[in-house]
């Protein structure tokens, strides 16, 4: 007898484990690949918890929201995926329940939503409550800024709670362009390379160079830098170049004054 009672509480604790998900499941059966993806890239904030309070009159409220996580663990866990706490009273409140997700996205925003909350008393028909959280594009935070919005209840149905928060998970990736004047670049210092190195390799191993001589075609550079300097001096240089001169011949105004010849003595007497 004892046996059978313990069997039979064994199976109530694993039917009870078998409900209990520790990660975000869509409320449809046949779950879209795009919704899935959605999923995946809330990966980063995954168990993450944020809190956020509001001031009603005389009441206050704590919500606590996990993203793709049960806000109780343990024994307590019951999928709840945010809930509300009456800070007055202490009542808990269960707004939405992880097990029951659907996942929709924008250019920069992401909407989660937990469904399958405890039902209104007495408000949109008794029908269960729903959290929606509004993820919005923030490049510079992983995730901050949970506050909420709005409580929409004075409708016959389909109420919800609106929650929103900052996060870099919802923006779009970025997609790298080249323009054509990098490719080009790109495709000139490839071909510079490949010259380069397959010179050197020829040179080295085909003709045996040594040193300088390894760099291919080292004589046609070495005379088209000299030409470039050569360009570069005649362009760039602003007087004309003024060089001593290496030979002074022998001038008239070298010469230094020879005496005067008197040549009276030649003349008869």
């Amino acid at each position: 007898m004892y046996t059978r009672w313990l069997c039979i509480c064994l199976a109530a604790v694993s039917a009870v484990a078998a409900d209990v998900v520790d990660d975000c499941k869509l409320s449809s059966d046949k779950a879209s690949a795009s919704e899935q993806a959605l999923l995946n890239r809330l990966a980063p904030l995954k168990h993450k918890r944020f809190e956020t309070t509001l001031q009603t009159g005389t009441d206050s409220y704590t919500y606590t929201f996990v993203v793709c996580g049960s806000v109780f663990n343990g024994s307590k866990s019951s999928n709840e995926g945010l809930v509300q706490n009456n800070t007055k009273n202490q009542g808990i409140t269960v707004v939405g329940r992880i097990n029951d997700t659907s996942i929709v996205n924008g250019t920069d925003w992401i909407l989660l939503t937990y469904k399958s909350g405890e039902a209104y008393d007495s408000h949109c028909r008794s029908e269960p409550r729903k959290a929606m959280i509004m993820i919005s594009c923030n490049k510079k935070t992983l995730a901050e800024g949970f506050t909420i919005i709005s409580e929409e209840r004075d409708k016959l149905n389909d109420c919800f709670y609106l929650f929103e928060m900052d996060s870099s998970v919802a923006c779009p990736p970025e997609e790298s362009h080249l323009s054509v004047g990098s490719i080009l670049l790109i495709v000139l210092a490839v071909l510079i390379g490949l010259y380069i190195i397959g010179g050197f390799l020829y040179q080295r191993f085909v003709v045996g160079a040594k040193g300088m001589e390894q760099f291919p075609n080292i004589t046609l550079w070495k005379e088209l830098g000299n030409l470039v300097a050569d360009g570069c001096d005649f362009v760039c240089r602003s007087q004309p170049r003024s060089s001593e001169t290496a030979y002074r011949g022998v001038g008239d105004d070298q010469l230094g004054e020879e005496p005067e010849e008197r040549d009276d003595h030649l003349l008869p007497m």
